[in-house]
């Protein structure tokens, strides 16, 4: 068995429109939005994403268990991943915030 090495969590996001919330296409374009904020935060913190990590989650801002004070109103697509690389152990993403 092998070991997974260096690995942590982070969070990407992206902000919409909540009247478009049941428009899968424009859902699928803020997902890969968050997916290369996610990309961008990791290659920013020297770390590199696990291909095929992604959990998307979407919130509108009333059904968000955080605080959004960023985007009050707006429909959130957070993006989870996995990365790997020295350091990435310690970098955990928890409630709203990249630890």
């Amino acid at each position: 068995m092998e070991a997974m090495g260096n690995t942590g969590t982070l969070f990407g996001w992206a902000f919409g429109d909540p009247a478009r919330e049941s428009d899968s296409g424009y859902i699928d374009g803020l997902e890969r939005e968050a997916l290369r904020n996610a990309r961008q935060t990791a290659e920013a913190k020297g770390v590199e994403v696990v291909a095929g990590s992604e959990v998307f989650t979407v919130l509108s801002a009333d059904q968000s268990l955080v605080e959004l004070e960023n985007a009050p109103g707006q429909l959130v697509v957070r993006c989870t991943v996995h990365v790997e690389g020295p350091g990435a152990e310690k970098l955990r993403a928890e409630g709203p915030m990249n630890g």
